[in-house]
């Protein structure tokens, strides 16, 4: 309750008032104020997203949400609002920018990755059908398929003959994340699909991946992967930088699990919920950056 009404009166009456006092003081507002005092990264965009967010001005509020078209002449309207002079402050344009093209460009890279997301997978759509052939094509090199129904898919860890049931839930982006991590690391896929198929504690990989594609998607759409995005990306994130992080979680559960030695897969649900919670953790750190290095 004292928490809530601290908050309640930070944000509607404390916080203006500092703002006004620092502003008579250093003759700068805000968003300079943090422009020049922190270095480019998450730390810096979380500030200028947060300050953009509880202003008082439509011009400031409405950039949190701007479309990329749209974000130059926003730029030029937090400037003539903030009456802050081109020539007098170069450093702040250029700044501000790249903290909008990240604030903007999340928020782009969400739509892409929900666009990929609800696209189901179609065995009429022969691009779909050839992603899942080199898909299995990258895993198991050395033998055919019989036939593209057939208990075989059961060897990269689909539940059952034919894997378009599986991608269900997650759509197209279960299959690109899958063939993703199998094109880019494919000597790291193939070593984990191998380990995979432990005798004790093996797992179904393929089932396992767009498990990991659901955590990945959730992580970005809650906005726990912003920091570790503004930090790794100096403008605007792209879908490959999505994959990316997917690698990195496939990589690190696989860690995970044979270091936690489960004694079932039937506990796999809570296993999941614990490397969950420890990938969120880390995002937590607003200096993290989660990248899988790719082995020489």
């Amino acid at each position: 309750m004292l928490l809530h009404l601290w908050q309640y009166l930070y944000n509607n009456y404390f916080r203006f008032l500092m703002k006004w006092i620092l502003r008579q003081v250093t003759r700068k507002c805000e968003l300079q104020r943090i422009v020049d005092g922190l270095e480019p990264g998450a730390s810096r965009t979380h500030r200028v997203e947060y300050s953009l967010g509880c202003s008082k001005s439509k011009v400031l509020r409405r950039a949190v949400n701007v479309d990329m078209d749209d974000l130059d002449k926003c730029l030029m309207d937090i400037m003539k609002a903030k009456k802050i002079h081109k020539q007098k402050d170069p450093r702040f344009q250029v700044s501000l920018r790249v903290c909008l093209l990240q604030i903007s460009g999340y928020k782009q890279l969400y739509l892409r990755v929900e666009n990929l997301r609800k696209q189901p997978y179609d065995s009429n759509n022969d691009e779909h059908e050839e992603q899942l052939m080199e898909l299995w094509s990258l895993l198991m090199p050395n033998q055919e398929l019989v036939s593209r129904i057939t208990k075989q898919w059961g060897d990269i860890g689909f539940q059952g003959d034919d894997p378009k049931t599986d991608f269900r839930g997650m759509g197209m982006l279960g299959l690109v994340n899958l063939l993703y991590f199998s094109k880019h690391y494919t000597e790291e896929s193939r070593q984990i699909l191998s380990r995979s198929n432990h005798p004790k504690m093996g797992y179904s990989y393929a089932i396992v991946g767009i498990n990991l594609t659901e955590m990945a998607y959730s992580l970005l759409k809650s906005g726990t992967l912003k920091s570790h995005l503004y930090n790794l990306v100096p403008g605007v994130p792209q879908l490959e930088h999505f994959h990316q992080f997917y690698c990195y979680l496939m990589y690190e559960f696989d860690k995970f699990w044979f270091q936690e030695e489960p004694e079932s897969i039937m506990l796999f649900n809570q296993y999941r919920e614990k490397f969950h919670n420890r990938i969120k953790g880390l995002l937590s750190d607003q200096n993290v950056v989660l990248t899988l290095k790719k082995a020489n």
